[in-house]
């Protein structure tokens, strides 16, 4: 996780930001820190990577790598404005001795690569070039499974699916390709399904530990169909952080030191 110290919308990449929106600095960080804080309470390491002044985006960790196995594959970033994050994540891995990849091929970390169990679901479309998932494929040693994405509004495939444990998930349908809701709905016939109003408060931008899903406190329904599934939702407000298009999962990138059972 990335402290939101720089956080503000100076710039527009996505349909969420409006630069002449005013931003709080101060609630941006009291919203994010109780994330930090749920996550301990919940049993969990939180590792933090010092921010760095004028990547205002730093904050949303998740698009920095995608980490498997103790590999780390690097994002490359689609918009000039947040290319720096990637070097300064890279930094944080070797010094910590890990194996590093810097990408070839354009992609948004974990924006659009979701581990889920024995496979990758890799999102492209906006953000994510669709010929990084070979890449993705070869070094990180997961399968991939590529899936379109059609709706500006969720730039990304943690905006509109969140991986649940290693055989569930939850995803919003209408964000997807007609080919790609196909190949979802073989994959995960019992998926949920989130409605327009769940993704549009980024409900399906949430975090599980195959038990504990951290969402989106607004999603209500999501929130109710995860408690009648045997998992445990706990609502959280990041609204200060939704303002340039990211909540929870944005907030966190997972390290996975393991390869996935």
């Amino acid at each position: 996780m990335c402290r939101p110290a720089y956080f503000d919308v100076v710039y527009s990449i996505n349909p969420w930001m409006e630069p002449g929106k005013p931003t709080d600095p101060v609630l941006a960080m009291l919203q994010w820190d109780r994330l930090r804080r749920l996550y301990r309470r919940l049993g969990h390491r939180v590792e933090q990577i010092s921010p760095v002044p004028g990547l205002p985006d730093m904050v949303f960790a998740a698009n920095a790598a995608t980490v498997v196995g103790g590999r780390v594959l690097s994002a490359r970033f689609r918009h000039q404005e947040r290319a720096a994050e990637a070097p300064a994540y890279l930094r944080w891995f070797r010094e910590r001795g890990y194996l590093v990849k810097e990408a070839e091929h354009v992609n948004e970390g974990e924006g659009d690569h979701l581990v889920a169990g024995d496979r990758i679901l890799a999102g492209h479309g906006f953000r994510t070039d669709g010929s990084s998932h070979a890449e993705a494929q070869e070094f990180l040693g997961l399968p991939v499974v590529s899936l379109r994405l059609v709706d500006p509004r969720f730039y990304h495939l943690d905006t509109a699916l969140a991986v649940l444990d290693h055989e569930e998930i939850m995803y919003y349908p209408a964000a997807f390709s007609p080919e790609s809701q196909t190949v979802l709905r073989e994959l995960y016939p019992d998926a949920i399904l989130g409605t327009e109003a769940d993704a549009e408060v980024f409900g399906l931008n949430a975090v599980s530990d195959g038990r504990h899903v951290v969402l989106s406190q607004q999603a209500t329904q999501l929130i109710g169909q995860l408690r009648s599934r045997g998992f445990d939702p706990i609502g959280i407000d990041l609204s200060e952080l939704l303002k340039s298009g990211g909540s929870a999962k944005c907030c966190t990138l997972e390290i996975r030191d393991r390869q996935p059972r």
